[in-house]
C-alpha cells in the first residue's frame, strides 16, 4: 500500500504535480478545495498527518480527477479528442485492470477500425461505379441500366451504413467505458469526513 505524505505541502504539491497538463484555473481550484479539506480537518481537531492519510495518497487522487475531467469534456463535446482522452483517463485511473481491459478494447478497436476501412472502400466503389451505370456503360455483367444504378447505388449506401453503425458503435463504447470508469472511481474513492 502507498503510504501518504505526512504534511499538507507536501500532499498539495503531488497532487499539484499530478494535475499538471490541465487547465491553470483547474488545478487552482482543486487545490483550494484541498486545502479547505485540511482547515476543516484542523478546526476539527484533526493533525495533518490524520488528515492526508484520509485523503489517500494523491497520485492516485490525482487520476481519478484526471479521468473525471476526460470524461466531463466527452460528454460536453464528443469529439476524437475527448474520447480518447476519456479513454486515457479511465485507462490511468483502472491501472491494476489495465491487462484485462486493453486486450478487449484493442481487440474490439481493431474490429471497428477494419469495418470502417471496409465499409468505406464498399461506399467508394459503388460512389464510383454509379457514374458509370448511369451513362449506361455497364459495370456489370448480366445487368440493365436500372440493374446497374440499383446496384451501385446499393454499395455506396451499404458501405455509408457501415461506417455509421461503427461510428455509433464506437461512442456506444466510449460511453461503456465511461460509466466503467465512473463505477471503480465510486469503488476505489476514499471516504473523506472533516
Amino acid at each position: 500500500m502507498i503510504k501518504a505524505p505526512t504534511s499538507k505541502q507536501l500532499f498539495l504539491d503531488q497532487l499539484r504535480a499530478g494535475l499538471k497538463g490541465l487547465p491553470r484555473s483547474v488545478i487552482e481550484e482543486t487545490v483550494a478545495d484541498y486545502e479547505a479539506h485540511f482547515e476543516a480537518g484542523r478546526a476539527a481537531g484533526r493533525t495533518e498527518a490524520d488528515i492526508t492519510s484520509r485523503l489517500g495518497d494523491p497520485a492516485r487522487l490525482a487520476r481519478e480527477l484526471r479521468a473525471e475531467a476526460g470524461v466531463r469534456r466527452w460528454e460536453d463535446e464528443r469529439s476524437l479528442s475527448n474520447a480518447l482522452g476519456a479513454i486515457l483517463g479511465i485507462m490511468g485511473l483502472a491501472a491494476l485492470d489495465l491487462l484485462v481491459v486493453l486486450p478487449v478494447l484493442l481487440a474490439v478497436g481493431s474490429c471497428v477500425f477494419a469495418f470502417v476501412i471496409a465499409g468505406a472502400a464498399v461506399c467508394l466503389a459503388g460512389s464510383l461505379l454509379l457514374p458509370f451505370s448511369l451513362v449506361d456503360v455497364n459495370p456489370f455483367p448480366n445487368a440493365d441500366w436500372l440493374q446497374g444504378v440499383l446496384l451501385s447505388l446499393g454499395l455506396a449506401t451499404g458501405g455509408a451504413s457501415v461506417v455509421a453503425f461503427c461510428v455509433l458503435l464506437t461512442i456506444g463504447i466510449v460511453n461503456l467505458l465511461v460509466g466503467y470508469g465512473r463505477a471503480h472511481y465510486r469503488l476505489i474513492a476514499p471516504t473523506y469526513t472533516a
